[in-house]
C-alpha cells in the first residue's frame, strides 16, 4: 500500500497509508502514513472498539492535512489496550497432548475440538459472529480432515473443486479460528495469552507445527507452498 500510495499522488489523488511494519514503511517511503503498534491484521485496533478505531482513522486523515513530501511517517501514541493481559482469564481445559505424535495427535486433536465445541457455540451466540467458514467445512469435518494428514494420509479434498493442499490450509485456518474463539467465551485474554495457550497448550498448536514440518520436507511443491501458512513465524518450533 505505501508503494502503491505514490501512484495515486502522482495521479492527484491524496494519501494516507497505515503502517503495521515501520522498517517496511521507511524503505518504500509513503507521501504520508501513521504507524500503529498494532499486531498484523489489526490496523485500526482492537475488534470491537468503535471508540479506538475512530482515533486512530481520524489521526491518519489527520496526515492529509500535510502537503506532499519525500515522506512522513507519524507515530500512533497509544498501544492497543487489549493487549493488557487479563489476569481473570483462564483457558478451556483441553486433553493433555504432550509429545503425541501420529494417530495419539490425530486422536487428541479430534478428542480437542469436540471438548470445545460447546465453547464455541456459547461463543458464536454471544458474539453472534464467526470466522469460522473459510473452507466451507464445519469444523468437525475440518478437524476429520487435518487428523487424517496427522496419521499420515493424503486423504482427497472433502471440497469441491479445490485441491487437497489448499482445503487443507483453509481447514486449519477454520480450526485456529475455532479454537480461539472458543477460548474467548470468559474473560476478555490479550491477543498474547491466546496465542499462548494455542501454540502452547493445544493439540491443534502440536499438531500443526507437525504438519509444517511434514508438508515443508515433502516432494509436493504445492503443500510446501501452503505449509509457510500453518504456523506463525515467531511461534516456529526449532527443527
Amino acid at each position: 500500500m505505501s508503494a502503491l500510495a505514490h501512484y495515486l499522488e502522482d495521479e492527484g489523488v491524496p494519501s494516507v497509508a497505515i503502517a503495521l511494519i515501520r522498517p517496511q514503511a521507511e524503505h518504500t517511503t509513503p507521501p504520508r502514513a501513521l504507524w500503529v503498534p498494532f499486531e498484523l491484521g489489526r490496523p485500526i485496533g482492537p475488534p470491537g472498539d468503535a471508540a479506538f478505531q475512530k482515533r486512530v482513522i481520524v489521526a491518519a486523515l489527520g496526515l492529509l492535512e500535510t502537503r506532499r513530501q519525500a515522506s512522513l511517517i507519524a507515530d500512533f501514541p497509544d498501544d492497543d489496550p487489549r493487549e493488557t493481559p487479563d489476569p481473570g482469564w483462564r483457558p478451556p481445559a483441553v486433553p493433555a497432548a504432550d509429545g503425541a505424535e501420529g494417530t495419539a495427535l490425530a486422536e487428541a486433536l479430534v478428542a480437542e475440538l469436540r471438548e470445545l465445541a460447546p465453547r464455541y457455540a456459547q461463543s458464536c451466540t454471544a458474539r453472534l459472529r464467526s470466522t469460522v467458514g473459510l473452507s466451507g467445512l464445519p469444523p468437525a469435518e475440518c478437524g476429520d480432515y487435518v487428523a487424517a494428514w496427522l496419521r499420515g494420509e493424503r486423504p482427497a479434498s472433502p471440497v469441491p473443486d479445490m485441491s487437497p493442499a489448499l482445503a487443507l490450509r483453509f481447514a486449519i485456518d477454520d480450526l485456529k479460528a475455532f479454537v480461539l474463539e472458543a477460548g474467548i467465551v470468559s474473560g476478555a485474554p490479550s491477543s498474547r495469552q491466546l496465542g499462548d495457550w494455542l501454540w502452547n497448550d493445544t493439540a491443534l498448536g502440536a499438531a500443526l507445527q507437525v504438519l509444517r514440518h511434514e508438508c515443508l520436507v515433502s516432494d509436493d511443491e504445492r503443500l510446501k507452498a501452503v505449509a509457510a501458512f500453518f504456523v506463525p513465524a515467531l511461534r516456529v518450533l526449532p527443527d
